[in-house]
């Protein structure tokens, strides 16, 4: 079989979505064609991937309709991995390759950035978008078709901004305007929405899923049931994914799908998991076990998210199947897990939710606010994983001069620092539970 596919990514998510779809269109005969993992950054799974011949189980369980489904899938669409920090010619070679057709990543909302310090000749460059400029470089050098690019990441406009990202890195290195032109015209960066709770390696289940497997598989993943992909274009004939039966929309326009769920959903986890985690849960369904968690959850959506998108009829009962999908039995998503990178997520999951709360109310959503001192707090703990240079920074920083980190957020916070001093000295100073209570009054 072929390789077609480049993925800029090799974590749970991916593997527990994407590569799901392409096996199932592949065991259909509706597809031809395999996947190359690329790992964005200098540590990862590749050599597991290597070891495994790409083939890993993927168990899809969770509550539909009030059947219980689990399901175990041996996925064979990975054909290898390449660490370009290793192996940065083989990487170069895919451009070559004209079966090459579609380019997918997943390399978080921090993936997505223009460094503007780096050089074309890095080996590799340091950033997704460089790498990616670098490869598209040596694709138009060597005369070929270019690709259709389903960017995964969430933020608003993933393809478009990696478009932008791509055309600053070109500029950037004095690469020929007949590339530039290519990138626009020969390309297409697709926005996306995905939306599949994926809660990777089964640590806690790992001796009785083994057990089920009769096998070691060092790459085991595991995920829900649910899923919905939303992509803007339409390549149906090309990449028949609806013909398969996964559930996808190809759209003109990917925006209100992309808001509520990443209001809502993502939200939802990302104004949730800090606050637990201090508060000494560990999985999003001890969250939703806990009282005190589970109303903070609720009146977080319900009376503070939902309110501000405008739709209630739809939003309501979407919020509601997101609580039932938090609830599923079968996932044990980590909160830590959850709290990579919580500075870009908050960013993008729930700071325009504050941001809209207070246009419209003049006033500070009291959950989501609480949530950014929570976020302050957690970043002093040992259990924080970011970007060094943030972690280094938000730990030591005043709660004023981290609201003031534009960088950060994108703008000056300062107009909450009074709540967010109030909030942050209540969990310092009586505990992440009475704090807590304090906030839902």
């Amino acid at each position: 079989m072929k390789e077609t596919i480049i993925q800029f990514g090799e974590g749970g998510f991916l593997r527990g979505f994407v590569d799901v779809f392409i096996h199932k269109m592949n065991e259909q005969g509706l597809y031809d064609g395999k996947v190359v993992v690329i790992q964005p950054i200098s540590k990862g799974l590749i050599p597991v991937i290597n070891e495994q011949g790409g083939i890993y189980h993927q168990f899809l369980r969770g509550v539909e309709d009030g059947i219980v489904e689990d399901q175990c899938i041996e996925v064979t669409s990975i054909s290898r991995g390449i660490d370009p920090y290793t192996d940065y010619d083989e990487y170069l070679k895919l451009a070559q390759n004209p079966d090459m057709r579609f380019i997918i990543s997943n390399t978080t909302e921090a993936g997505i950035e223009y460094l503007g310090t780096e050089e074309l000749n890095d080996a590799p460059p340091k950033s997704f978008p460089a790498k990616l400029t670098v490869l598209l470089y040596e694709r138009f050098k060597a005369k070929l078709p270019g690709f259709v690019i389903f960017s995964c990441e969430l933020i608003d406009n993933n393809g478009k901004e990696l478009l932008n990202c791509v055309l600053k890195y070109a500029e950037l290195w004095k690469l020929p305007k007949d590339f530039s032109d290519w990138i626009l015209s020969d390309n297409h960066f697709c926005n996306t929405l995905v939306d599949r709770i994926c809660t990777g390696y089964p640590k806690d289940e790992v001796e009785a899923l083994t057990k089920r497997l009769g096998v070691e598989d060092r790459l085991m993943n595991t995920a829900e049931v649910f899923h919905l992909w939303v992509i803007e274009g339409d390549f149906e004939d090309e990449f028949p994914l609806k013909k398969a039966g996964i559930n996808v929309i190809w759209t003109d326009d990917v925006k209100p799908y992309k808001k509520r769920k990443v209001r809502i959903l993502n939200g939802g986890h990302t104004s949730m998991v800090l606050a637990a985690r201090l508060y000494g849960l560990s999985t999003v369904k001890e969250c939703l076990d806990d009282p005190l968690i589970n109303t903070f959850l609720n009146q977080t959506i319900f009376d503070e998210i939902i309110p501000t998108l405008g739709r209630e009829q739809e939003d309501i009962p979407f919020g509601r199947s997101v609580l039932e999908r938090f609830a599923n039995p079968f996932v044990k998503h980590q909160l830590l897990s959850i709290a990579l990178n919580s500075v870009s997520k908050f960013k993008a999951r729930v700071l325009p939710t504050i941001l809209e709360y207070r246009e419209q109310r003049n006033s500070l959503p009291p959950c989501l606010t609480f949530s950014l001192a929570a976020l302050i707090a957690f970043y002093r703990t040992d259990e924080a994983n970011d970007n060094e240079d943030i972690m280094a920074f938000m730990k030591v920083a005043s709660v004023g001069d981290i609201l003031k980190k534009e960088e950060y957020w994108g703008q000056d916070l300062s107009f909450m620092k009074e709540d967010i001093e109030r909030y942050y000295d209540s969990i310092i100073n009586k505990g992440m539970k009475q704090a807590i209570e304090e906030v839902l009054g």
